[in-house]
């Protein structure tokens, strides 16, 4: 096992490589340029291809054609660029076309500034393209480590499922430096619980079934196979239709192939859960790291307090949410998004609250003082300037 210290964009770099990437192609935007930067020097050296493209909807239809072709692709970039893939996103969930998407979220709106973390895109990343219709499929790392694991693990979703996977990290862990294990053996990558999965091809005749099925190899152009593809409705061999009977069917698959199967997907981590907690703060990313500290500290007071943290954040992991509790959503933007899933997921009889940071981490004392508060049946208070909570 290799140990490093290294930044989150190195550990999605080497996590690609080790997963198979053998194509990048992206436009450079911080917080993600470093990962654009490293590809450019990594995929050369084992034969792969990097594409400077001339923006980021050029960017992520490369990687789709590249994928078409049979090559295991990745692009990324932070929020501005993110919205720019709604088109060629909606062309690879539609035609089911295996990508790794990183978003490196940066505080916004628009381009905000690039030197702060934020968490505005966790609703764009569900419906990241237009028309509805579909399921997407989302990781969440809070370290560099993690951002390593969840690139391997969304390159392998990405082929089972064979759609585009986002890996929504943030500034923090991208631009973070921590330790970094490396694995460099097939028994390490074993321990270490990564999953690999080997691209394949699609012979047809049925290229795009009626069915929830997964692991049923992606469309690939040339080769022999007689493939076809479009971004309009398919009929299973691939040919473009207008019957509505055809969009029933494509419709129902692009969306239960990930609810029937989204137990290979889910992934959290719940702290605090050894007796049953009276306040539950909910969270994903960075925000999670503090909040974990607080769950600490809030316990050595005598505070009965817990936490969730999402790693797999879509599909909405709503069976985790089970309990009746007071919940706090802890999140790096002013406007509550996490929170509104977790209104809609937890038990009639509970209470959600949210408390929210605009381009910085909340501090673990404050945290233990909205537990405190929350279990004496006291309103959260905003700060202006400062945070958001209601």
């Amino acid at each position: 096992m290799k140990r490093v210290f290294d930044t989150g964009n190195a550990a999605i770099t080497e996590a690609a490589i080790i997963a198979g990437c053998t194509l990048f192609a992206g436009y450079p935007i911080t917080p993600a340029t470093e990962i654009a930067e490293n590809m450019s020097r990594r995929l050369p050296q084992i034969g792969g291809f990097y594409v400077q493209a001339e923006d980021e909807l050029a960017a992520l239809h490369i990687c789709i054609g590249g994928a078409l072709g049979g090559l295991k692709a990745m692009t990324s970039t932070s929020g501005p660029g993110y919205v720019l893939y709604a088109d060629p996103y909606g062309w690879a969930l539609g035609s089911e076309i295996p990508v790794v998407v990183v978003n490196a979220q940066r505080v916004g709106p628009v381009s905000g500034i690039t030197g702060a973390p934020g968490q505005g895109e966790f609703y764009l990343s569900r419906y990241p393209t237009h028309g509805g219709n579909f399921e997407s499929i989302v990781l969440a790392p809070s370290s560099v480590q993690e951002a390593f694991q969840l690139t391997v693990e969304a390159f392998y979703l990405a082929e089972r499922f064979r759609m585009p996977i986002t890996v929504l990290a943030d500034q923090i862990v991208t631009d973070g430096w921590e330790t970094l294990l490396i694995p460099e053996t097939a028994a390490e990558m074993k321990e270490m619980g990564l999953r690999l999965a080997d691209r394949r091809i699609n012979y047809g005749p049925e290229f795009y079934p009626a069915t929830d099925a997964i692991d049923i190899p992606p469309v690939v152009l040339g080769h022999n196979t007689g493939a076809a593809c479009s971004d309009w409705t398919p009929t299973a061999e691939g040919f473009d239709t207008e019957e509505v009977q055809w969009q029933h069917k494509h419709a129902y698959r692009l969306i239960y192939k990930v609810r029937n199967n989204r137990t290979l997907i889910h992934q959290y981590e719940q702290v605090g859960f050894e007796d049953d907690p009276e306040v539950i703060f909910v969270s994903y990313g960075s925000p999670s790291r503090v909040v974990k500290s607080a769950v600490r500290a809030a316990r050595e007071q005598g505070l009965r307090v817990g936490a969730i943290r999402l790693i797999s954040i879509w599909p909405f992991p709503d069976e985790v949410f089970d309990r009746t509790a007071k919940y706090l959503s802890v999140e790096l933007n002013y406007d509550g998004q996490l929170v509104r899933e977790v209104q809609r997921a937890v038990p009639k009889d509970s209470e959600v609250h949210f408390l929210g940071r605009c381009g910085e981490l909340p501090q673990v004392a404050e945290l233990v003082e909205a537990a405190r508060a929350l279990i004496a049946g006291r309103a959260l208070t905003a700060v202006k300037w400062t945070r958001e909570a209601w």
